[in-house]
């Protein structure tokens, strides 16, 4: 069939990305919830960037890759949300060919570079908690560059990848996109060739880069745990290991939904279940991380305290 589709259509030039399907005094609705989510997660991710770079108590490893994520949630949320919120106000949802690819490539990037890069903020814990001696010497300023460094180069490889295979894909006649914006499964589906091959890259390099990043990270935990464990006071213990709190809620949030939405066989999510998961991972997660790290990081809570507090001063 979809042999057929190839022959007798041409190819597409440009998409059409069909989003939330309701009436169209519910788009007004959803354009504002989802404005205010971008607004707070902008305010939110460059008020972490800017506490951690200007003040003297973040320079340290820790609010160095906070810092990063932060970036990273700034990046691909901004990827998605603008399309995303003109869409709510158009009646033509278009995306070009070319602008559908880029999209997809910068999202991946960044999604992929936070996997590993919540992975080294893991392996930070571990060598701050079980080798406090040593952790000037594992975590020092060239170490952390270069595991950012690492971090961005594995995203942009694997971002390469996917781009590449998915944009190979031939688009003949349907251009519809059942989603908000361009991600691979929507992009599958209404390919007119044999996707088999691009379902099984996805599945495997999905895979490779959650099993690879969520190792280390359960290992970290699990000699964070051991060592905790080992201190005789429960204050003591209580006061290390919520060092790891934010970084553990963080960690549960985004993988979780990523594992949902691209770790699994095409044909078990549904374009609705999809959506409602991309919405959680590219909109609320970028906007829950600084609240979760601010929170939980009584440092963070006094720096921007002070901040109000000499702006309400003046």
């Amino acid at each position: 069939m979809k042999g057929e589709q190839k022959r007798n259509y041409s190819e597409v030039t440009e998409f059409i990305l069909l989003g939330f399907r309701t009436p169209p005094k519910f788009q007004v609705v959803l354009f504002l919830v989802f404005l205010m989510i971008y607004m707070v997660t902008v305010v939110g991710n460059v008020s972490m960037i800017m506490i951690t770079k200007m003040d003297s108590r973040f320079q340290t490893p820790m609010y160095f890759f906070l810092r990063n994520l932060s970036y990273l949630d700034l990046c691909y949320s901004t990827v998605i949300a603008p399309k995303t919120l003109a869409n709510f106000l158009t009646s033509e949802k278009k995306i070009s060919y070319n602008g559908c690819a880029t999209q997809f490539f910068f999202f991946a990037l960044f999604v992929t570079t936070e996997c590993f890069l919540l992975a080294v903020m893991a392996f930070d814990r571990f060598s701050a908690i079980c080798s406090p001696l040593l952790y000037p010497v594992h975590m020092s300023q060239k170490v952390c560059i270069q595991l950012v460094t690492g971090s961005y180069i594995c995203g942009c490889i694997n971002s390469m990848v996917q781009t590449g295979f998915t944009f190979s894909l031939h688009f003949c006649g349907e251009n519809r996109l059942d989603h908000f914006f361009c991600d691979v499964p929507a992009l599958i589906k209404i390919s007119c060739v044999d996707t088999f091959v691009n379902e099984i890259v996805l599945f495997i390099l999905s895979g490779l880069i959650i099993v690879s990043s969520t190792t280390i990270i359960l290992v970290s935990y699990g000699y964070i745990l051991s060592t905790v464990l080992k201190i005789p006071s429960t204050q003591g213990r209580s006061k290390t290991f919520s060092t790891c709190g934010s970084h553990i809620v963080a960690v549960s949030l985004f993988y979780g939904s990523v594992f949902f939405m691209y770790a699994q066989p095409g044909s078990i999510s549904s374009p609705k279940q999809s959506k409602i998961v991309a919405v959680f991972y590219t909109l609320i997660i970028p906007m829950l991380n600084p609240l979760i790290y601010s929170l939980r990081n009584r440092d963070v809570k006094d720096a921007v305290q002070k901040i109000l507090g000499g702006k309400c001063s003046q």
